[in-house]
């Protein structure tokens, strides 16, 4: 059956980015090898599974071949990669800190550069002197790559210099993505066009697509990491982080993942009961009877008729349909003999 990748993170399935990065921030500080001395042949398998499960599951397009075929997709789907240390063709063959991994045809980022985006380069101060088995020869191990600069030689943070070898990342970039109620209930695909100004004068267009989730709510954000502007100074490009805004809705209002309704009836429809029909936010029609008797700031709750629960799509909330009464004027009464009596017979019947 392969590895699960989802049991490795300890994340359900429909996990997002947000909670991918937060499971693999804690499990990488439990399992780094230099903070397990007295189990460091554990410690160093669990850090790269932990690894090779946050590459994956990050990335849409293999998280999407994970989901469908397992590991053996990822491993075999396209065809071997290039064999790492210990001799292994494809699959785990680039896992060894040796750039273009292949996983299926894709390629697997080392566990350091994970490492690296996540804390820095200056890391654990002793992860430059032990490090793990199957550097690829890197100085310094597994790890030894993340201290050292462009010509190969090790810098101030693997020296005890600290921060200074740190780079520097350029703060979010937010962007907003207004989309209806109908689509928070459905689920969509928005597509952005960026523009990034890089390194010597160049632009770079791009399209993004946000793949919204049934049931998100206005506030969720979707991050793309280092796709803004890079201004070739060292620096890391900042990530692009677009908010999902909603926009009002002229029949129902959201409430958590209740879905609201306001509804005016006759005095008359309230006394001796009535049937309503509304067309759902996926266009169904659907019929609600009202028992006779119903006063104003009356509720009426349908259950499993509100929005799509985001980590678990097949549950739904309520839809909860407020009722106000329409009082017609006092003349009428008096005018219409005949609708006064109907009027006492229907209050005698309550």
């Amino acid at each position: 059956m392969g590895k699960d990748y989802y049991a490795i993170l300890g994340v359900k399935r429909d996990a997002d980015e947000g909670e991918l990065k937060k499971a693999y921030r804690k499990l990488a500080m439990k399992w780094h090898p230099d903070k397990n001395p007295d189990n460091k042949a554990v410690a160093e398998q669990k850090f790269k599974d932990i690894s090779v499960a946050y590459d994956v599951l990050s990335d849409p397009q293999k998280r999407q071949i994970f989901d469908v075929y397992g590991e053996e997709g990822l491993t075999q789907g396209g065809g071997a990669g290039p064999a790492g240390p210990g001799g292994a063709g494809g699959g785990m063959g680039g896992m060894g800190g040796m750039p273009g991994g292949g996983r299926g045809g894709f390629s697997t980022r080392s566990p350091e550069d994970i490492f690296a985006e996540f804390f820095g380069n200056s890391g654990f101060g002793g992860m430059g002197g032990g490090g793990m088995p199957g550097g690829g020869g890197m100085p310094g191990g597994l790890f030894g790559s993340m201290f050292a600069d462009g010509m190969g030689r090790q810098t101030g943070a693997s020296r005890g210099g600290g921060m200074r070898g740190r780079q520097q990342k350029d703060p979010d970039f937010e962007v907003p993505v207004e989309v209806t109620l109908e689509e928070m209930y459905l689920g969509c695909t928005k597509k952005r066009k960026i523009t990034r100004k890089m390194p010597g004068g160049q632009r770079e267009e791009k399209v993004l697509s946000v793949e919204v989730r049934p049931g998100w709510k206005a506030g969720t954000k979707v991050r793309f990491e280092n796709e803004g502007d890079d201004r070739g100074d060292g620096s890391i490009p900042a990530d692009i982080v677009f908010v999902i805004r909603q926009k009002p809705h002229g029949s129902f209002r959201r409430d958590g993942n209740d879905l609201v309704l306001k509804q005016t009836v006759p005095l008359w429809s309230a006394l001796t009961g009535f049937t309503t029909k509304l067309h759902t936010l996926d266009g169904r029609e659907l019929r609600v009877a009202l028992p006779r008797g119903a006063r104003p700031g009356a509720v009426k709750t349908v259950p499993g008729e509100g929005m799509p629960l985001s980590k678990n799509p097949s549950a739904r909330g309520n839809l909860r349909i407020e009722f106000s009464v329409n009082f017609p004027p006092a003349s009428a009464f008096a005018e219409d003999e005949q609708r006064k009596a109907h009027l006492r017979a229907a209050l005698n019947g309550i």
